[in-house]
């Protein structure tokens, strides 16, 4: 469910006038299987749409091992742009050997990357064929050649840009620091992270884990998805996958909701459930004012007396909510008085005295 979304959403692109979907494909050292994610994302967004087109920009893996995973009818409906090869121009030799690649040298000049994928987008998406997703692999390798304000700019600008329809790239989480995977979050509508199988023990405290550990985290993962949707709203999800001779397939999770949703119960010192003690105690309460029905005349409860009592005293006649009892009580009361006294010597003298006595009258 959670890769179908992905992939559908990656397809569809944005409505009018929206930035374009963005993924932020997330592993690391104890679950480093974001990189055959990529290739079934990749290899998925072509072949089930006849019309999506991609623009992949090859940092980590060689441009050659991509043309090898192409199906031969999905091949001219992606470019690539070989990052890889030559990253710093250091050979001036290099040179690509297809019309599928084309060689960007100097890649520090990122100025330079935004319009050459630009370009390849405008080639690809002739008039009629519409936008073009592009894929980034990795922006952890664009990070070693360009400061983060302006890899953060570029995703930015080809979000924004009309010719891109979506946009997905790979980050490794263990080479960086959290505020730096948090800025590549925000940009992001769809966060994609890898949480191993088995919890490794802490390498300061304990022997090394064992090779069998460290084989099942490289071939299962538990996929955490968290996807921001139009209206504000954040949805999770959670898969497991399992990875074999290259292939990836994903399962549902059993009770996933319930995980997720006790996961978001916050940390408090108090129970939010009632016992059933509680709940009879609470249902027993006689509010204010509330009528009871019995059969008999229906009398109002002013708060100030039991109910009980006042059906116990022969002598108390309820009349609007307060017994003739308490009137005659309180008519015989003694009347309240005011004194007065001057708070010092310095108040004005005639400041507890009326202002008019002086006057002819």
């Amino acid at each position: 469910m959670a890769e179908g979304l992905i992939v559908r959403s990656l397809r569809d692109g944005s409505l009018p006038g929206e930035h374009a979907p963005a993924l932020c494909l997330q592993d690391s050292l104890l679950s480093p299987a974001s990189h055959p994610i990529f290739r079934h994302l990749l290899t998925s967004l072509l072949s089930q749409s006849k019309s999506t087109r991609v623009v992949l920009v090859a940092f980590h893996r060689s441009p050659s091992f991509y043309l090898s995973l192409l199906d031969p009818a999905s091949a001219p409906r992606i470019r690539i742009l070989d990052c890889y090869s030559d990253p710093l121009a250091w050979n001036p030799q290099s040179h690509s050997h297809s019309s599928l690649l084309t060689l960007l040298t100097n890649v520090n000049d990122l100025t330079n990357l935004l319009s050459s994928i630009l370009h390849l987008a405008q080639d690809l998406g002739s008039p009629g064929n519409g936008p073009v997703a592009v894929a980034i692999d990795s922006v952890t390798h664009m990070l070693r050649h360009a400061p983060l304000p302006s890899v953060l700019q570029l995703l930015s600008n080809l979000r924004s840009h009309d010719k891109i329809l979506s946009l997905f790239w790979l980050i490794h989480t263990d080479l960086h620091e959290p505020k730096v995977i948090s800025s590549f979050e925000y940009i992001s509508t769809m966060v994609a992270s890898l949480e191993p199988i088995v919890q490794l023990p802490d390498y300061a405290n304990t022997n090394s884990p064992s090779i069998t550990s460290l084989d099942e985290n490289y071939s299962k993962a538990k996929f955490n998805v968290r996807l921001k949707r139009r209206n504000g709203r954040v949805k999770l999800l959670c898969e497991e996958l399992l990875i074999e001779q290259g292939s990836v397939k994903f399962s549902s999770v059993p009770s996933v909701s319930s995980m997720v949703a006790q996961n978001l119960i916050p940390k408090v010192q108090f129970n939010l459930q009632l016992s059933d003690k509680e709940r009879m105690d609470r249902a027993n309460v006689v509010l204010p004012f509330e009528h009871q029905g019995n059969g008999q005349n229906i009398e109002i409860y002013d708060g100030r007396r039991s109910l009980t009592e006042s059906q116990k005293d022969p002598t108390s006649t309820k009349i609007g909510g307060l017994s003739e009892q308490k009137r005659s009580n309180n008519n015989n009361s003694e009347k309240g008085e005011i004194h007065y006294l001057r708070d010092s010597d310095d108040e004005q003298p005639d400041s507890d005295e009326d202002p008019d006595d002086d006057l002819d009258i």
